[in-house]
């Protein structure tokens, strides 16, 4: 349970971040910006596994995270654009 709470503290901050680096124009609240933090950090982890970059139970670091956060949001956007199109 705990560890459930951690991920959902370190997404927000992980995707706050990612909003704050990547510019423009996102209307997404707080549950967007956590699930678009936690996401980013489990695509890194799995993807730096896939290569070898990580092993077995190992995470993918902090600013890692936060590059796989900001690659997410901006397909999210691209995503947000077309359905408003």
């Amino acid at each position: 349970m705990l560890s459930l709470v951690w991920a959902a503290i370190i997404g927000v901050i992980v995707g706050a971040i990612a909003k704050m680096l990547l510019p423009g124009k996102d209307p997404s609240g707080f549950f967007v910006t956590m699930g678009i933090g936690i996401a980013g950090s489990l695509l890194v982890t799995y993807a730096g596994r896939a290569i070898g970059l990580y092993a077995d139970g190992e995470k993918a670091g902090f600013i890692f995270s936060v590059i796989g956060a900001i690659a997410l949001l901006a397909l999210w956007r691209i995503v947000q654009r077309n359905r408003a199109a």
